[in-house]
Formats: C-alpha cells, sequence, structure tokens
C-alpha cells in the first residue's frame, strides 16, 4: 500500500538541536552535581522524554527541579541556536506540495517545538503537530501515533515515521507503521542495526524518493 501520510521527530531528524540539548544537559549537571557529564553519555538519552532521563539520571525527588534548570537555560538560547538539518525544511515543503499529509510528532513540548517550526517557516506546513503536552504515554509507547494519525484521518498501513533515535523507530513498529532512520542520528551503529529501520537515508533526496517509489 502506498504512503499517504509522513510523521516526522523534531530533535536530531528536522531539526538540529544536538548543540543546545548538549549544553542544556551540561548546565543542569553542572547545577545539581558540579560536573559535566560525557557527551555519549548524554546524546544516548536522545529522543527519551525529559522527565524521564531526569527522574533516572538526577532522581524522582528532583526530576520538576531539573527539568526547570533544563529548560529555563534552554529558552532563553533555543532558537539562535538550531537549524534544519541541510534540506530538510525543504523536504516538508516538497512533501505537502505533491499532497502528502505532514504531521510533526516529538516528545519536545509544544512552545518550544512551535518556536523552532516558525523560525523554519514551517508551521503552517504540517496538518497535525502532536507533543508531549498531548499524550499520557511516550515514544516507543505508540500512543503518539495513534493520536496522529486518528486526527488526520489516517490508516497505519499508509504512513511512515521519521526519526532519529532507537525510541522513534521503535514506536513506529510498535504503531504498525513504516519507518526511516536518518543518516545523520547519532546513534552508535550497533543500535542502528538493532533498531531495524526499513529504510536508512542518508540524505533527504533519498527520503523523498524512497517515499514517492511506494
Amino acid at each position: 500500500m502506498g504512503i499517504k501520510t509522513v510523521l516526522i521527530d523534531f530533535d536530531g531528524t528536522l531539526a538540529n538541536t544536538n548543540g543546545i540539548v548538549i549544553r542544556s544537559f551540561q548546565h543542569t549537571y553542572r547545577t545539581f552535581q558540579g560536573r559535566e557529564e560525557e557527551e555519549a553519555v548524554i546524546t544516548r538519552s536522545f529522543g527519551e522524554p525529559l522527565r524521564t532521563t531526569m527522574a533516572r539520571v538526577f532522581g524522582a525527588e528532583y526530576e520538576d527541579e531539573a527539568v526547570e534548570v533544563y529548560r529555563s537555560y534552554q529558552m532563553d538560547r533555543f532558537e539562535s541556536l538550531i537549524e534544519p538539518f541541510p534540506g530538510m525544511d525543504e523536504l516538508v515543503r516538497q512533501l505537502k506540495a505533491k499532497g502528502y499529509q505532514t504531521a510533526l510528532v516529538t516528545s519536545r513540548v509544544k512552545e518550544s517545538a512551535v518556536r523552532g517550526l516558525r523560525k523554519f517557516g514551517l508551521e503552517e506546513e504540517f496538518d497535525v503537530i502532536t507533543t508531549v503536552d498531548d499524550l499520557m504515554k511516550h515514544k516507543p509507547d505508540p500512543e503518539c501515533i495513534y493520536v496522529t494519525l486518528e486526527k488526520l484521518g489516517a490508516s497505519p498501513e499508509e504512513a511512515v515515521m521519521l526519526g532519529d533515535s532507537r525510541f522513534d523507530i521503535l514506536c513506529a513498529r510498535n504503531a504498525g507503521v513504516r519507518s526511516i532512520l536518518v543518516d545523520w542520528s547519532v546513534m552508535p551503529e550497533e543500535e542502528r542495526q538493532a533498531v531495524r529501520a526499513d529504510f536508512l537515508a542518508k540524505t533527504p533526496e533519498e527520503i523523498l524518493k524512497w517515499i514517492t517509489d511506494r
């Protein structure tokens, strides 16, 4: 069955937020532990809901405070330090022009996700924006995809999820949706192999061709 609906993750897929996310985590580590963490440790949590990471790293009793420290630092610098990955903004526009339904599906809060889309000039290019604010469960639970497809009136068989983390790809599999892993993911190679995405895309042009060839 052909693809009619394209679901796109924000951090690490559409937007290069790696730098600001790492800086925000390091600020939080400095605040609570007086030290910085290895970047490889931080990037392993990419795609995980922020509250889950904070409770795991700093303890459940400090979860709320850690989230506030992280978000306060990031919000003051967010728009100045993010950019779309090369060609991804144009990919979204091309998909819309070709008649595909498009949705942003992200573990980021809605306020910052929309701020990012507005900076990129993409807010109006998405039919639906699903964020952590809309959900009870989080990736890899398929709720975010089910909620999005219901809003679009779309079926899993006609959808594909673009992501950069194991959470995105496992979420797609759990929802019965095809998946594309972007090659600019910071996931270690062994994890890329283990998650078994339907396609590994090196460029946005490869993504477009794969989707339109289905």
